[in-house]
């Protein structure tokens, strides 16, 4: 093992509005806020999702590689319908793709995601 996984990073244009989108997604805490530097996780001294405010964020164009998405989450599910209803309910959309045991959104500002029951 070279070194222990510290964090993601997610780029955006609005930090604070994209971790409360993650933090209601995840069940997870703001455990650091610096205003264009926010961090979210179960602990401070644990692995998180940071979120980093850039000017010049570009929205993924998923799946039109024009703008690769870069990276997604994969967030487990009881129910799909379920998970769906309460992820569009805080701001996320859905997108093309899917099958049986998972459906595609996209965050707030473009990052796609999927909901899977695997």
């Amino acid at each position: 093992m070279i070194g222990k996984w510290h964090g993601l990073i997610i780029n955006c244009p609005d930090a604070s509005a994209l971790a409360a989108f993650y933090q209601e997604l995840l069940g997870m805490v703001r455990v650091q806020d610096d205003g264009d530097w926010i961090v979210i996780g179960d602990a401070p001294d644990r692995p998180g999702v940071a979120f980093e405010q850039i000017d010049d964020y570009k929205a993924p164009t998923w799946p039109d590689p024009a703008v690769p998405q870069q990276m997604h989450f994969d967030v487990k599910v009881d129910d799909l319908d379920e998970g769906e209803r309460q992820v569009l309910r805080i701001g996320a959309r859905r997108l093309k793709g899917g099958g049986e045991t998972f459906r595609v959104y996209a965050d707030p500002v473009g990052h796609p995601f999927c909901l899977v029951t695997m």
